[in-house]
């Protein structure tokens, strides 16, 4: 006896077949088959031909499958789920998401209720589970240095320029407040005995990659301390010898335990956009966009 070949076409008959077994007939099946009863009967046919067994009985008792045919039916019906089974697996092992994400960020953002990346990680690590973290913490221009060499897939910070081939998506803004610790000559005075012109009298503390862009309004020549992180800003000012800008988050627990104020806050203060930066012409993963699309829909969420 010849082994029978499957082709493309015999499993379009054995849908055929299974669904007009499980409809209850020809006539129940048409709706599903969006066949005519010629056409169904054709096919049904055809595939008894293919088998070489009559496969039901039709006559005015209904539709009724022989010893044959319900024996090819259980077959295909073993055959079919463990197909779907393998479809499933397939598509889980194509689905499923690995390897590595590298997320840059700046430092001292625990504090910012605007910023939940707690949440993210929570919801990212129970979507990807195979997926491992690699979290660097640095400043913003040695960020988008890295974002560009490949070395970070995306970073998390207000940075201090454009630069071409990175795409950048906005997320929040960040307050930052002008601040004296105590000990500082001005510490105890009112604002109202403080100008512009009495600050820039004192040393002044400006971040590095910002290339004194944030002290630009003193009018000076150059900052007397720079810093590339804010804890070194903030041990600066809380010194009670130097006057710096601070995110408002990250000062709030000084302020409260009376070893910072902010001065002048109506004058002296900016907003920084917190921003995704990425690669624009590198593919970006599903990973990568799985965390983008959570930090997006947390930071919305507040």
């Amino acid at each position: 006896m010849s082994r029978m070949t499957i082709e493309t076409a015999d499993l379009r008959l054995f849908r055929l077949f299974m669904t007009v077994v499980e409809a209850g007939g020809f006539t129940a099946a048409q709706g599903e088959l969006n066949l005519s009863l010629s056409t169904i009967s054709t096919h049904f046919a055809e595939l008894e031909g293919r088998l070489g067994v009559r496969l039901c009985r039709r006559g005015r008792s209904g539709f009724k499958l022989t010893e044959e045919g319900q024996a090819v039916y259980d077959e295909l019906r073993r055959v079919f789920d463990t197909l779907d089974r393998f479809g499933a697996r397939v598509r889980g092992l194509r689905d499923r998401l690995t390897g590595t994400l590298s997320i840059g960020l700046v430092d001292n953002t625990l504090t910012d209720a605007n910023f939940p990346l707690e949440r993210v990680i929570t919801r990212f690590a129970d979507a990807a589970p195979e997926v491992n973290l690699a979290i660097a913490t640095r400043p913003p221009n040695e960020l988008l240095r890295d974002v560009v060499g490949g070395e970070l897939h995306l970073a998390i910070a207000s940075f201090p320029r454009i630069v071409p081939g990175l795409s950048y998506i906005d997320l929040y803004t960040e307050t930052n407040l002008f601040y004296c610790g105590t000990g500082h000559p001005l510490f105890d005075r009112p604002d109202s005995m403080v100008d512009l012109d009495e600050v820039r009298r004192h040393r002044l503390v400006a971040r590095s990659y910002w290339g004194a862009r944030d002290i630009k309004i003193f009018a000076i020549s150059a900052p007397h301390a720079t810093v590339s992180d804010m804890e070194g800003a903030a041990r600066l000012i809380l010194s009670g010898r130097y006057l710096g800008y601070l995110p408002d988050h990250y000062a709030a627990p000084f302020v409260q335990a009376g070893r910072l104020r902010a001065l002048l806050p109506r004058v002296l203060s900016y907003h920084s956009p917190f921003q995704i930066a990425v690669h624009s012409d590198r593919a970006r993963t599903p990973v990568v966009d799985l965390f983008m699309t959570l930090t997006r829909e947390e930071i919305a969420s507040r």
